[in-house]
């Protein structure tokens, strides 16, 4: 059964207003939505998001036991009735979790957080020149056939294949990619990590495509917030896949996730 639950926020940076647009602008493709509480709702907030850190967020505190507001309390020396507690820098997946834990349990999320390290077991292919190519990140030599194949169909025939996070990230320092697709269970460094350096590398900023099972919200946030240009569930629907790969291909490389809009007043 489909439910909204109405979120007040206050204080906060712009781009920490930045971070939960996108929760909340993400929810609206699930049963359980998140929306932003402003004055003239005629529901009350089923949550209150206090930034402790500043002055307008301790003003708003509310008295112990207040009502059946749950309240999420970002920064140190957080009250003893806080239902949840959180340091910066904050991590809008965890936030994100335990929202859906309280709300949105039946929902069945998938959500790892696994470490990550820069080890890297064998060598990379040797990079060639070319700024039209693509990077396969996959375990899988079936999986890396399939997704060369789908890449020649979206009209880019020069592709490298890796099957480690640390393997992709070496080879892109050297190599300028328009675009990698790396499928998530990648030994050593996660797909997370893999986006990450990626759309950092030195020798170009790729569009990434991030692949996984049982894509659940928090993976769509840390998709969108980390720049990658699509997240596809797997099994991969061969349309889906190729739209994304049409649409990523041939797009200029962002310099940042383009920005959504702020509220004006830091509180909500």
């Amino acid at each position: 059964m489909a439910q909204r639950v109405f979120v007040k926020v206050v204080g906060f940076s712009a781009a920490e207003r930045h971070a939960l647009n996108t929760v909340f602008r993400l929810s609206e493709e699930r049963h359980t939505m998140y929306s932003l509480w402003v004055p003239g709702v005629p529901e009350a907030p089923r949550l209150l998001l206090l930034d402790g850190e500043s002055a307008e967020g301790r003003a708003e505190l509310p008295p112990d036991r207040a009502g059946a507001v749950r309240l999420v309390w970002i920064g140190p020396e957080a009250p003893s009735h806080a239902w949840r507690t959180y340091r910066r820098p904050i991590s809008w997946t965890e936030v994100l979790q335990a929202m859906d834990d309280l709300f949105a349990a039946s929902e069945g999320l998938d959500f790892d957080l696994g470490p990550a390290t820069d080890a890297m077991d064998t060598q990379p292919p040797e990079p060639v020149p070319g700024s039209r190519r693509a990077l396969v990140v996959s375990v899988e030599r079936d999986q890396r056939l399939y997704l060369r194949a789908r890449l020649a169909l979206a009209g880019l025939a020069m592709v490298d294949e890796v099957e480690t996070g640390p393997q992709a990230l070496a080879l892109a320092s050297r190599q300028p990619y328009c675009l990698a697709l790396v499928v998530h269970h990648l030994p050593q460094v996660d797909a997370w990590a893999a986006l990450k350096g990626l759309r950092a590398t030195g020798a170009g900023r790729p569009e990434v495509i991030v692949a996984k099972p049982r894509v659940s919200l928090p993976d769509r946030l840390r998709a969108r917030l980390g720049g990658a240009g699509a997240l596809l569930e797997i099994p991969m629907d061969p349309g889906a896949l190729h739209a994304a790969l049409r649409k990523a291909a041939p797009r200029p490389l962002d310099d940042a996730v383009p920005a959504l809009p702020v509220p004006e007043s830091t509180s909500g």
